[in-house]
């Protein structure tokens, strides 16, 4: 199996009423999938990673729309796969509708990613002293 560069869509500012709060749950939601996504031999991407320091780097000259979709737009350009999360969003909408004209697979669910396997309930696959650097 070759690694997959996965774009995780889902919702980011839909339904917050721009509440920073609610804008970092929905982020926080993203970013869960991104280790599932990794442990299974892949690269996980959400758009906001990359988007956000962009974003603040144009120091007002640019609006979140002005950024954050073109940036998807982009990313896609590199990606292999799509995880949909749930949840309203026009722009995840937009990233699905973009990576089925390319042809690339969207995915649903985490355990429908290739190489996905169950992590056991309440923790990882490895204790933190197995990803620890090697001292010198």
């Amino acid at each position: 199996m070759n690694p997959m560069i996965i774009l995780i869509a889902g919702p980011y500012r839909s339904g917050t009423g721009g509440d920073p709060d609610l804008i970092a749950a929905n982020l926080a939601r993203l970013e869960e999938a991104a280790w599932p996504i990794f442990q299974a031999g892949h690269v996980p991407m959400i758009g906001e990673w990359v988007a956000l320091p962009v974003l603040h780097r144009s120091a007002g000259a640019a609006t979140a729309e002005d950024v954050v979709y073109p940036v998807a737009r982009r990313l896609l350009r590199h990606c292999h796969a799509v995880l949909r999360l749930p949840g309203e969003s026009t722009g995840a909408d937009q990233d699905v509708a973009i990576a089925r004209e390319r042809g690339l697979p969207v995915y649903h669910r985490i355990e429908e990613i290739p190489g996905y396997a169950a992590q056991p309930a309440g923790g990882e696959a490895h204790s933190r002293r197995a990803v620890r650097a090697p001292s010198s």
